[in-house]
């Protein structure tokens, strides 16, 4: 067999077209990955946006106006909007809030989302970063499993991480049963303080989030730098504050900011948790949904999606910044984190303890509790729920909602996303690290790009949902009498895609800055075509961040349910979040048993995908 130089041929005879597409084939991704982003994202966000910008047909900023000046929505704000040029009447009024030691004011409820978030955010770095010092400093068994499964929490809907709260901290709940054998509560958790509940669930979201990417930065300090330190007469602490902490800021930052836009963004777990008396915007849109009120709910998402997407352009900003640093040659060393009984009574690991009690009850506690529902009821022990999901199977066409194909639906879902959400993530990773090398204007270029393409990460999961229902789902009219229609199987992967891709790309783009160029000159000089030495050369040393990134597009795909229950209008396309919610109503058992399926079966996925990406990793 006669080949040409690197990559510029193959074998005799495989022809002239395949040799274009090769040529062409990153162009060609490019161009497929946008006409998927335009029809399955841009292009329903559109439709209903559309509502807050047009009155009576034509272009006008009256609903923009109306929220922007309601008190309701932004407070004490509400009147330098209505009259930005009062300067002096404005400055009197802050010199008095000031002079008068900082009074409460109304916030509005734009300014309660953003304290939420703040709250939010706060204690998802409280109880991340304790979790990526243990799991990068620390070998213990079970240590790769538990990294592994840090990625769970994004796979359960937001109702089943609201049910597992209830079964955890309600009044009859796990916790106040433990509490009740020592003659303590019972306590009335979510029902006295709601927002220290929504907080700490979201922190049950974010938490293993921030450690994941800590972690990873953890693991990519020299220990060299630490022992240079230590020889020129640092402390252990001065060492750990001058050399491993400013490597770690940058992860930091990230998971911090990322945190802050979901959050700021949240819908399922305050509306299930807190209702509308802790209503963030995304809980109002839908409230104004519900009422056929379009042109307000879109108003609000646009002012919501603006506010995300300056964050989200923030973070990249700061990513790009980050971009080139170098990794450590020589990762530090991993100690046992219980040699010997002895050292359990030792501070470091008391706190360690202590930690680990308190995952217990955040982490744990809502997911074990989920399990134990699933095979208790008022009586005691019981296999009934799960007798029921086993009857509803063999009746079969009897019911619309079996078991078994929303098992095989969520898996064939999960798997059919990461073909297409892989190369969308990894094209636009490409596209935005190429422009972006440099400080210059090219690069701020660059992540205006970037931060349009991660518009899923920062548009309102409900507008959209309502987005592919009045737009894809009905149809929309074309030239000819032909209606753009996106329906059944092929919308929901898509869909999937589109929520998955960002977090493909978000992995993978920080590797793909720090490789250097000259690795991809080399290859071209040899004759390799740009898509050529991308496959050969540039993926192989960012497989790590492929596999993180096809762990996270797995678990999005599983556990999406927003856009999944409008697209699933067939009896058969439903997955496994959707008959969770199907199944919920009076009797919550059946519920919860296919919610314990689901996360059983997602969380063997997610240590089999981790497990066979183990050796991209540093171990």
């Amino acid at each position: 067999m006669t080949t040409g130089p690197l990559g510029s041929g193959s074998p005799r005879g495989r022809g002239r077209g395949y040799d274009w597409l090769e040529r062409h084939a990153l162009q060609l991704t490019a161009l497929l990955t946008a006409a998927v982003l335009g029809v399955m994202l841009y292009l329903p966000v559109g439709v209903v946006f559309a509502e807050a910008l047009f009155l009576d047909g034509r272009l006008s900023l009256a609903h923009f106006r109306e929220v922007l000046t309601d008190p309701f929505y932004f407070g004490v704000l509400a009147s330098v909007f209505a009259d930005p040029l009062a300067v002096g009447s404005h400055y009197a009024s802050l010199v008095d809030w000031i002079l008068a030691g900082f009074p409460s004011f109304r916030m509005g409820l734009f300014g309660f989302t953003a304290y939420q978030a703040a709250l939010s955010t706060v204690a998802s770095l409280a109880l991340g970063l304790p979790a990526a010092y243990i799991l990068a400093n620390y070998e213990f068994r079970g240590r790769r499993t538990i990294r592994s499964l840090t990625i769970l929490p994004f796979v359960l809907p937001g109702i089943m991480v609201a049910v597992g709260f209830y079964a955890m901290f309600g009044q009859a709940g796990t916790l106040n049963t433990i509490l009740g054998v020592v003659g303590l509560g019972p306590f009335r958790f979510i029902e006295r303080n709601p927002l220290a509940i929504v907080i700490v669930a979201h922190a049950f979201y974010n938490a293993p989030l921030i450690a994941r990417i800590t972690v990873a930065a953890w693991e990519s300090v020299d220990v060299r730098a630490l022992e240079t330190a230590r020889s020129l007469g640092a402390s252990p602490r001065r060492a750990f504050a001058d050399v491993v902490v400013p490597q770690l800021l940058p992860a930091i930052t990230t998971g911090a900011l990322l945190t802050f836009i979901f959050t700021f963004m949240t819908f399922p777990i305050v509306l299930a948790l807190g209702g509308l008396q802790l209503a963030t915007v995304e809980v109002w849109v839908y409230a104004r949904i519900q009422r056929l009120d379009f042109a307000e709910a879109a108003t609000l998402a646009i002012l919501e999606t603006i506010v995300s997407l300056a964050l989200t352009y923030a973070y990249l900003r700061y990513e790009s910044a980050q971009a080139g640093m170098s990794r450590a040659a020589t990762p530090p060393p991993r100690e046992r984190l219980f040699p010997d009984l002895r050292t359990v009574l030792e501070p470091r690991r008391l706190a360690i303890v202590g930690y680990g009690v308190v995952a217990l009850v955040v982490f744990v506690g809502p997911m074990a509790s989920m399990v134990i529902g699933s095979v208790t009821d008022g009586s005691g022990f019981t296999l009934r729920h799960y007798e029921f999901l086993v009857q509803r199977q063999a009746e079969g066409a009897t019911y619309q909602t079996l078991p078994w194909p929303a098992i095989r639906n969520s898996l064939l879902f999960g798997v059919a996303t990461l073909f297409v959400a892989m190369p969308m993530g990894v094209v636009i990773s490409v596209l935005t690290t190429r422009s972006g090398r440099g400080r210059d204007q090219s690069g701020r270029w660059a992540t205006v790009i970037d931060t349009l393409a991660m518009l899923p990460l920062a548009v309102s999961g409900i507008v959209f949902g309502i987005g592919l229902l009045r737009g894809l789902v009905f149809g929309i009219p074309l030239v000819g009498g032909w209606r753009l229609q996106v329906t059944g199987v092929v919308a929901i992967v898509a869909a999937h895609a589109v929520a998955a891709y960002p977090f493909v790309t978000r992995n993978v783009s920080p590797l793909l800055a720090d490789l250097d160029p000259s690795l991809v000159e080399s290859a071209r000089s040899l004759g390799a075509s740009r898509y050529r030495a991308l496959l050969d050369v540039e993926l192989p040393l960012v497989a790590s961040g492929i596999v993180a990134g096809a762990a996270f597009a797995f678990a999005i795909s599983i556990g999406e349910f927003s856009s999944t229950v409008i697209l699933a209008s067939g009896g058969d396309t439903y997955t496994m979040p959707v008959a969770v919610e199907r199944y919920l109503g009076r009797r919550n058992g059946p519920a919860i048993a296919m919610g314990t399926v689901l996360l059983v079966i997602t969380g063997l996925s997610f240590v089999v995908v981790d497990r066979v990406g183990g050796r991209f990793e540093r171990d």
